[in-house]
Parts: structure tokens; C-alpha cells; sequence
């Protein structure tokens, strides 16, 4: 069981997951930025975080589609223009010694609309917006937001193949992980949620019904992405609303999708609903990777409010989680590992060039081995014929 085999693991041990190695268990969440054109990256994106220290760095949600950004200014992988660009930024990240991994997402009810120093609601066509925002039910999220269109199968069909284009993009850009956004109320939460999926096809109703398109983005992003390399799922493990998606839902959902190649689940919450409460506190998200890992058998991310070396590592050393994702304290301090490092007194790698300010047993920080990866890489197949976008349009 995965709760007995890493009981004791430390916060800066290693991590392996199929044949990557991660050097540590501190990852950077993915965290919007809204600073892209057309969905192309540049130089804000990443970097710092890296040089600090982190076993992961993942981006931000990346849209597989243009009308799935959050925002016009969203970073995107719909185009084989993306790969380039995106390419140089993994390859420092790789420099560094960190893993460079991507989250692709589609925003559906909450498309087009405007960043958060911009004010709330939905961004016109004349501001760059655009009017094909897409659902499971025709909802919206607020009445400032767009009015969705609800998918047809077909429609569906075409953000499945998009989700495994992007993933062979991604493997091309030289990304190591992929997660898949499946929280925080956007398209694939939305089909999870009884309170924003109404429909009464294949795709709506049951838990079955609910988890369907997941499952098969799931499917089609591990048929597209190489099997030495990892798959993660973020979930919103809760609506925290009444009759919505809850913990045990989730944890039924993590143990199928284990089962599809999935290695690990970031566990966030809420995110479906504008009215909802959350018990904001210190780590109080984390009792829910604790429940996914040990009754679902995955290793599971924990994330949400977690700030403190101390406390990130008696979550690692406890065995409630298997990684600690960390957003806004990057923010607020792109270096926390190496500071965590060094107030847990375990030794850690530093960049070669901030050796003379590093402790007495910091070594020099080295590049990520790719060498077990670069053969599944080169090797993997193109998208499957039934992923193509010729199959679905």
C-alpha cells in the first residue's frame, strides 16, 4: 500500500513516479498568469521558479482550444505554434533541475471573461472575447458571466481530440508531466457536478454518466502521451455545497481512473459555484488527499493554504500526501525550497552560481536526467487515428 511504503519519506526526498524522478516532493501549482498573446508564451512565464529549488514546475492552465481559455490573455497549445516557444522555457526549467510539466485545461463556462486586476464578468467580442463558450447544460456561472451553449456529442467529441492533441504537443515542447484540469468549476468539473451538468444523455445524471468525459480525455491523453512518462489529475474533491460533487464521489473517481494510467491526483476543491463556503484554514484541503490516497491507492497532491517547511513536511512525513503543490507562496517567495531547505536542515541542491551564499552542505545543482525518458519520447507514436481532429469535425 502506498500509505506504508512512503510513511516515512521526507519533504525533500526524492519521488518517482513510472520512470521520472522527481528530487524532491515541492511542486509549483499551476498558477494563471494572463500574460500571453494568442496563447503564446514569453520570458514572465516560469523560470524563477525553477532556479528556487522545486522538484516540479508545472505552467499554468494551458487551453486546448482558443474558446477554452479563462481569459483572451490565457496561455494556450492548440497550435503547433505554441510548441517552439514553449520548448525554450522547458528546456530551463530542465537546466535547473526541475521537471517541467504542463496542465491543459478547457475553461467552459467560465471562458471569455476578464482577468482578476480586471474586474469580473464576460470580455465582449470587441475586447477580444468571443461568443462560442461551451457546457455541459446551457448555465452560466454568474449572470455577469457568458451564457453557454451546451455540447452536442459531437462537440464533446472535438475537445476530447483536442486534449490528446495537445498532449503530443506537449511531449514534442519537451514537457515531462501532464495534468489534467479537471477542478475549480471548469468544463470537465462541470460535467462532474450534478449542480452544473443537467444533462440527460450519455453524459449526464448518474456518477457514470457524470465522469464520462473525463474518463475519455483521460484515455485519449494516455494513448497520445509516452507510458514512461506521468499523468496527473486535478480534482475539486468537493463542491462544498450541498448536492454537489463531494469526497466520496472522488475517491470513487480516483480509483477508476488509476485504473486508465493516472498516477497521481492534486487534490483542490470548490471552485463550481459562486456561493459556496469554504472553511478556509491552514492545509484544509489536505484531509482530502489523505482519504483519495489511502482509500483510492494513488498517490495523491496536497494543496491549499500550506506555507510553512514545518508543516509541508509533517504532511509528507505523515503520509497524508505524496507532494505538497504550492501557488501563491511562490508568489510571495520564488526561493521557499531552498529557505525550507535549510530551516528543516536537510541538504539540497543550489544553483552554481548562488553557491557562495548557500550552506556549507548545499551541492551544485545539476540538470534533470532525461536519458530513460528520451527513448519512449522519440519513439512515441503519432495521435491515434481516432483522436485526430479529421475524425471528430
Amino acid at each position: 500500500m502506498l500509505r506504508e511504503s512512503a510513511r516515512m519519506a521526507h519533504l525533500f526526498d526524492p519521488l518517482t513516479i513510472r520512470d521520472l524522478e522527481f528530487a524532491n516532493r515541492v511542486f509549483v501549482s499551476p498558477m494563471c498568469q494572463y500574460s500571453s498573446t494568442d496563447g503564446l508564451p514569453n520570458d514572465w512565464h516560469l523560470g524563477t521558479r525553477a532556479v528556487g529549488g522545486a522538484g516540479l514546475v508545472m505552467t499554468e492552465a494551458t487551453a486546448v482550444l482558443p474558446e477554452g481559455r479563462i481569459s483572451p490573455q490565457d496561455l494556450g497549445i492548440w497550435s503547433d505554434d505554441h510548441v517552439e516557444p514553449l520548448r525554450r522555457i522547458v528546456r530551463f526549467i530542465h537546466e535547473q533541475g526541475s521537471v517541467a510539466g504542463l496542465q491543459l485545461a478547457h475553461a467552459g463556462r467560465k471562458a471569455s471573461t476578464r482577468r482578476p486586476w480586471e474586474g469580473h464578468g464576460a470580455v465582449p467580442e470587441s475586447e477580444g472575447g468571443w461568443k462560442n463558450v461551451m457546457a455541459p447544460s446551457a448555465i452560466p456561472f454568474t449572470e455577469s458571466y457568458p451564457m453557454p451553449q451546451a455540447l452536442t456529442r459531437d462537440g464533446i467529441r472535438e475537445i476530447v481530440a483536442a486534449f490528446a492533441a495537445a498532449a503530443r504537443r506537449a511531449c514534442d515542447a519537451g514537457f515531462r508531466v501532464i495534468e489534467i484540469h479537471g477542478a475549480h468549476g471548469y468544463l470537465i468539473h462541470e460535467f462532474l457536478s450534478p449542480l452544473s451538468n443537467q444533462r440527460h444523455d450519455d453524459y449526464g445524471g448518474s456518477f457514470e454518466n457524470r465522469t464520462r468525459m473525463l474518463r475519455e480525455v483521460v484515455q485519449a491523453v494516455r494513448e497520445s502521451w509516452p507510458k514512461s512518462a506521468p499523468l496527473f489529475v486535478r480534482i475539486s474533491a468537493t463542491d462544498w455545497v450541498e448536492g454537489g460533487w463531494d469526497l466520496e464521489q472522488s475517491i470513487a473517481l480516483a480509483r477508476e481512473l488509476t485504473q486508465l494510467g493516472v498516477d497521481m491526483i492534486d487534490c483542490s476543491s470548490g471552485g463550481s459555484l459562486p456561493h459556496a463556503k469554504f472553511p478556509v484554514g491552514a492545509g484544509y484541503q489536505t484531509p482530502f488527499a489523505q482519504r483519495i490516497r489511502e482509500e483510492a491507492d494513488i498517490l495523491t497532491g496536497a494543496v491549499g493554504m500550506i506555507t510553512s517547511p514545518a508543516q509541508a513536511e509533517h504532511i509528507i512525513n505523515t503520509g497524508q500526501a505524496d507532494a505538497i503543490l504550492m501557488a501563491r507562496e511562490f508568489l510571495r517567495e520564488p526561493y521557499w525550497p531552498l529557505s525550507a531547505a535549510r530551516e528543516l536542515r536537510q541538504s539540497v541542491s543550489w544553483p552554481v552560481q548562488y553557491l557562495r551564499a548557500a550552506p556549507g552542505d548545499a551541492h551544485a545543482r545539476v540538470p534533470v536526467d532525461l536519458d530513460r525518458l528520451k527513448s519512449c519520447f522519440e519513439e512515441q507514436h503519432a495521435i491515434p487515428e481516432r483522436y485526430s481532429s479529421n475524425s471528430v469535425l
